[in-house]
C-alpha cells in the first residue's frame, strides 16, 4: 500500500527536524514544499507531502498514517 501524509509548521528547526525524521524512517519527498504567510501571527508556515510504500498491509481509515 502507498501512505501520503503532509506535514506543516512553522517556518523554523523544528519543521525541518519534522521532515527529516520521516525521511530517515523511510518516507519520501513528494512535490516540492509550500510556504504561506499568516498576517495575523506574523509567521511563514510550511508545508511538504511525503509518501511512503508499506508492504503487507492493507489501507485502513483508522491507522495512523505516522506510525507506518
Amino acid at each position: 500500500m502507498k501512505v501520503y501524509r503532509f506535514l506543516t509548521g512553522p517556518d523554523d528547526s523544528s519543521f525541518c527536524h519534522r521532515v527529516t525524521d520521516a525521511l530517515n524512517k523511510g518516507w519520501e519527498l513528494h512535490g516540492s514544499p509550500t510556504h504561506t504567510f499568516n498576517v495575523a501571527e506574523n509567521k511563514l508556515y510550511c508545508g511538504q507531502a511525503v509518501v511512503k510504500t508499506v508492504h503487507g498491509k492493507d489501507y485502513d481509515p483508522s491507522m495512523k498514517l505516522g506510525e507506518q
